[in-house]
């Protein structure tokens, strides 16, 4: 490895920080702006092994914490481990280097103008990234910004579209040190102060009322989770930590898989719950495995209360308040070619790791009158998947998790920093229920507004606002971010024209 390839690692290994819980988002703005630099004088092909360079630093170091599920309860050498997380690294490493690569190759071909055509071509890469394959849209840059300003771009043009404009950012930042011009500087001058004008022109307001939502952390162990024997012992620790507080409390939210006897052989405790609930006059909303015309789903249910004076439909086995995971993790909830993978290490049989999936589109969810549109932790990072579950009277997020697999890294935080995303993008509150951590309420603007502590048993209280109105995001998706990188391109292409026709 020569000297700019290890600083393309370098470069790339230090955007961890950039995210939760270090959150140094002044990060990529300085990371990409040296990365450009170092590349300013390589061909298409050295572009390319940069690119694949700075993705293993980007995800190796970003990624880290997943080596952690793998040697708890992977079952394999630890060679073995590292192997699979490289071969991870490496196919995610491709994208970044496709997107350097031709970038590179239309400075080739056409002048140093197509370097405005970068940000649309990491978008359509990373939109790669997201879809194929089921799609890994893990640590997008626009993460990185979910506690700056320039989160504040993500209620206009999503996480996605954030990521554009820090590229935009950066590429000014060079262009104006590489023609020594204070224009392009001024562009991204331009582009930092509106993004504290944003939340200005937000459409969002709130109705003067709020929800007492408890969501509650049960710490219990990954090891005995799936044990039949704790099947009971669990569901006591949920109700115990939740009864106190039925009569003070509209809506009650237990993680993903709380209750892990699957329907339908817990109905008959579940249908008791459901009455003890509408008698205290409130609602609960619980991970659950629901077991189906012989396919398991990973599920929410409402129980009690769905409607604000009196429950619409009472609970039994296969009522239609529920949502079943649609986005599945691979490994962890399916395992593709399970014939052949499936016998070679317990980390492709793990419990529970034949899901079927749910619907892509699903009603919300129905607690004490009020709607709730779902996502089941791993599904929190789809942005398209989440927007198009909102509706209009939808009136809060809830995603729930189980972050028990990944211990003290900073999985769960970034994990954390990613839902919260969500509420900017959205506009609307979320509640976000963990096995034993991070469980939090976010406001609209992807501001905390309570915390549990992690990794001990806890309830969490907070009065959530309701919030009317809509983001640009929510109305147009993903359509501002495309305009505003292809402007960039349209700009960059009008650039490479003119210098031909001065040659």
């Amino acid at each position: 490895m020569n000297k700019t390839k290890l600083m393309a690692l370098l470069l790339g290994g230090s955007l961890v920080f950039s995210y939760s819980p270090f959150e140094q988002a002044w990060l990529p703005l300085a990371v990409l702006t040296l990365l450009l630099l170092l590349l300013r004088n390589s061909s298409p092909k050295q572009a390319f092994a940069h690119g694949f360079w700075f993705g293993l630093g980007w995800f190796g170091a970003g990624l880290s914490w997943i080596y952690v599920s793998i040697d708890q309860f992977g079952g394999l050498h630890p060679l073995a481990s590292i192997a699979i997380l490289l071969v991870l690294y490496a196919y995610l490493s491709l994208f970044p280097a496709v997107a350097l690569w031709l970038w590179k190759w239309s400075e080739h071909k056409f002048g140093p103008s197509a370097i405005w055509l970068l940000p649309v071509i990491w978008l359509l890469t990373e939109s790669l990234r997201g879809w194929l394959l089921t799609g890994f849209p893990w640590l997008e840059l626009g993460y990185s910004q979910t506690d700056a300003s320039l989160g504040q771009y993500a209620a206009w043009v999503g996480v996605s579209g954030v990521s554009v404009i820090v590229w935009l950012i950066a590429i000014s930042l060079y262009r104006g040190w590489q023609q020594r011009c204070l224009l392009p500087t001024a562009l991204a001058t331009a582009l930092l102060l509106v993004s504290f004008a944003l939340p200005q022109w937000s459409q969002l307001e709130r109705t003067g009322e709020t929800k007492r939502v408890l969501l509650v952390q049960g710490n219990i162990s990954q090891s005995i989770k799936w044990n039949p024997d704790q099947h009971w012992r669990s569901l006591t620790t949920y109700l115990e930590l939740s009864k106190p507080f039925y009569s003070s409390h509209d809506i009650i939210v237990w993680p993903e898989s709380a209750v892990t006897m699957p329907e339908p052989y817990t109905d008959d405790i579940l249908a008791n719950i459901h009455q003890d609930l509408v008698a205290a006059d409130t609602s609960l909303i619980t991970g659950i495995i629901d077991y189906s015309n012989r396919e398991y789903f990973n599920s929410l249910i409402t129980l009690g209360m769905d409607a604000p004076y009196q429950p619409m439909e009472a609970y039994y086995h296969g009522h239609s308040n529920r949502y079943a995971k649609h986005q599945l993790l691979p490994i962890g909830e399916f395992v593709p070619f399970e014939n052949l993978l499936r016998p070679l290490a317990p980390l492709f049989d793990l419990p529970m790791s034949s899901f079927s999936r749910g619907d892509y589109v699903q009603p919300d969810l129905r607690a004490k009158g009020q709607h709730l549109t779902a996502a089941i932790c791993y599904e929190i990072a789809f942005p398209n998947q989440v927007r198009a579950n909102l509706k209009p009277n939808s009136d809060f997020l809830i995603t729930v998790s189980n972050d028990t697999w990944f211990g003290a890294s900073h999985g769960p935080a970034q994990h954390m920093q990613i839902a919260r995303m969500r509420s900017i993008e959205l506009g609307r509150p979320l509640l976000r229920a963990t096995n034993n951590g991070i469980t939090a309420v976010v406001n609209e603007y992807g501001q905390e507004l309570a915390r549990a502590p992690q990794f001990v048993a806890a309830t969490l209280s907070a009065q959530v606002p309701l919030v009317q109105g809509t983001t640009p995001f929510y109305r147009n998706g993903l359509l501002n971010a495309w305009i505003i990188a292809l402007m960039i391109a349209i700009c960059g292409i009008f650039g490479m024209v003119k210098r031909r026709q001065n040659q």
